[in-house]
């Protein structure tokens, strides 16, 4: 696989804005609108994605390896923390999630 995450990149947040944190989550509400890309980013932290909105996305790892997704709204995702990588919106509407990690 060819490594797709730039030599040096450094590394951005994982949503748009932290909407609610305590001792226990985070909760961040991410956006993106048609073929916008959520700047290289890494969980360190296990969390849950919550689509608002359908979406079709791509998800485009440090390592190469590239995976399609496709949402609906309201579903439940559960993702472990892992390496570096980013989002691209590849459909034709705003997609927007609320993304909440799991802190103890």
């Amino acid at each position: 696989m060819t490594q797709l995450m730039p030599e040096g990149t450094k590394l951005g947040k994982v949503g748009d804005e932290i909407i609610l944190e305590n001792d226990f989550v985070r909760v961040w509400r991410l956006s993106l609108a048609p073929g916008d890309i959520q700047a290289w980013h890494q969980h360190d932290l296990p969390y849950l994605v919550v689509p608002l909105t359908k979406g079709e996305n791509v998800m485009r790892f440090a390592s190469g390896k590239v995976r399609p997704t496709v949402e609906a709204a309201g579903d439940a995702l559960w993702r472990e923390p892992g390496e570096p990588h980013e989002l691209e919106n590849t459909s034709d509407w705003q997609y927007s999630n609320l993304l909440i990690e799991l802190k103890k």
